[in-house]
């Protein structure tokens, strides 16, 4: 695993432990930051980074111009890990770490930043089966939603075989990729209606 562009590009990553992450390919995470990139979503924007594992994505955004990036995880040796390639990325400056239940907490805005632009959610497969109504995922989207800035854009990566929704609360579905086992659905956060009473 390594940084593929921006200003750390090529930096290698210190691996996980075990089998309890997975890690993007190089392919794919180059794709989907192309996507990104094309939507305007990488230059000093606002990161969170859930179920981060070893904080690839976050570290990807980094280096390719993002402003800051909260990492959450609930693994404490993988927080641990991630820690050594934040340091090593010398992105201390621009991130924080969260050891947590994200399923409580959502993406935890930060007091200096407040609400997040841009929001990776990467839950382990078995969790993100099923994304419908009532679901875990469902109930995280929904609290991510109150956690991200209108216009920003969250990106939730399951299994080829798991069911997500059109729209959770005003996070609407815009586009959705696939690539072997997993595919990853775009949502962007709506702007609420305003009705004006004469």
């Amino acid at each position: 695993m390594r940084i593929i562009a921006g200003t750390k590009k090529g930096m290698k990553l210190f691996p996980p432990k075990g089998m309890d992450t997975r890690p993007i390919t190089d392919r794919v995470k180059e794709s989907l930051f192309n996507i990104l990139f094309s939507k305007g979503m990488l230059e000093d924007v606002v990161v969170a980074d859930l179920f981060c594992g070893t904080g690839s994505m976050g570290l990807e955004a980094l280096s390719r111009g993002a402003k800051f990036c909260t990492f959450i995880d609930g693994g404490r040796d993988v927080v641990r890990i991630l820690n050594q390639n934040i340091a090593k990325a010398q992105f201390l400056g621009q991130s924080r770490t969260v050891c947590t239940n994200i399923l409580k907490v959502g993406a935890a805005p930060s007091s200096e930043y407040g609400c997040y632009d841009l929001i990776f959610c990467d839950p382990p497969y078995k969790m993100s089966e099923n994304c419908g109504p009532g679901s875990k995922i469902a109930k995280l989207m929904e609290l991510i939603d109150l956690q991200i800035n209108e216009g920003g854009l969250v990106m939730l990566r399951t299994h080829l075989r798991s069911f997500i929704d059109d729209r959770y609360a005003d996070l609407e579905k815009i586009d959705q990729r696939e690539w072997g086992n997993m595919k990853i659905a775009f949502f962007q956060k709506r702007p609420k209606t305003v009705v004006f009473v004469d």
